[in-house]
């Protein structure tokens, strides 16, 4: 992270392109907002855009925007995020979900910094600095044909690497200091500071939702007010992905751990779709594509309570609501 900040305050002030990597949820949206605020005038438009979460059909128009009369439903031009963020930064997360078409527009105005509306007859200039972020490796994709290279040197003039949260342990003091006094103050609410008992749980857990879950756990820790809210939980995931024992001679049963394996998945496919229908078991199994009969013989072999409201020492008491202790 110090590496990652020492190249931020070089290219910050100068707009080039920036590509940000990591895993899902090690703040690379909180990145290129403080790239953003650093930047010679942060004043400036920030616009982000989330890819994956806008279909391929309509992400053209959502970025480049539309004049009227160029599809049925366009009663009026409308302008996209790239004018939106004219002056300032353009942020896409997700880069990788664009479509192949589509990167070869955004190619051209990362050329030229010219684009056209859909439907319009003239380009249009812009000025915008573009940040990207992925969580794939970009150069595997171009490999099977999904991103252009040379769309992948143009967005990745200066590139960040972010680390997991399992591999800067020495962070999560501070992370959670930050997070905690976040919480507190949006959410009105008294939060007693964590027990070394905790601190070690926390340091010692892989982290695999990575900065995002820790954040989700303090603030329900400050919404809770209890600490066994959040040690629980980390001890159940110690437990459920603890690595078999191996004996002394170094031998392991394969079909033993991996049937054990798929047995814990099942449980917690069934519990997540029991929840999620309100405890009704018949819509439960109809949702899981078996039978009521094969449902029932499922959540005893599961160990899962067969009623919501019912206690399993496992699992907590669940109540109406289908929330889980």
């Amino acid at each position: 992270m110090q590496a990652a900040r020492l190249k931020i305050d070089k290219v910050a002030q100068s707009g080039v392109p920036i590509l940000i990597q990591g895993d899902s949820g090690t703040g690379k949206g909180l990145m290129a907002c403080f790239i953003h605020n650093i930047s010679p005038d942060p004043h400036a438009a920030f616009v982000k855009v989330n890819c994956a979460a806008i279909p391929g059909e309509l992400l053209e128009s959502e970025l480049f925007g539309y004049e009227k009369g160029s599809f049925t439903g366009a009663h009026a031009a409308k302008p996209g995020r790239v004018e939106m963020a004219d002056g300032g930064t353009l942020f896409l997360d997700g880069i990788d979900e664009i479509d192949m078409s589509l990167q070869a527009k955004l190619l051209q105005l990362l050329q030229d910094g010219q684009f056209s509306r859909i439907g319009g007859q003239e380009d249009r200039r812009v000025q915008v600095r573009l940040i990207c972020a992925t969580n794939r490796q970009l150069e595997l994709q171009i490999a099977n044909g999904r991103f252009r290279q040379d769309l992948f040197y143009r967005i990745n003039v200066v590139s960040l690497q972010l680390p997991a949260l399992r591999a800067r342990s020495e962070d999560i003091p501070d992370l959670v200091a930050y997070f905690l006094q976040n919480h507190k103050a949006r959410h009105n609410m008294l939060a007693r500071p964590l027990s070394a008992t905790t601190f070690n749980l926390l340091v010692r857990h892989p982290w695999p939702g990575n900065i995002r879950e820790l954040e989700n756990l303090m603030e329900r820790y400050v919404i809770l007010g209890s600490e066994d809210a959040i040690s629980s939980e980390l001890l159940n995931w110690e437990k459920t992905h603890a690595l078999p024992e191996i004996h002394v001679d170094g031998q392991i049963h394969l079909k033993k751990v991996t049937r054990q394996a798929v047995h814990d998945l099942e449980r917690k496919i069934i519990l997540s779709v029991l929840e999620a229908n309100r405890w009704n078991r018949k819509k439960t199994a109809s949702a899981l594509k078996i039978s009521y009969r094969a449902l029932l013989y499922k959540i005893r072999r599961a160990g899962l309570p067969p009623k919501r409201g019912m206690v399993h020492p496992d699992i907590g008491s669940v109540h109406p609501s289908g929330a889980v202790d």
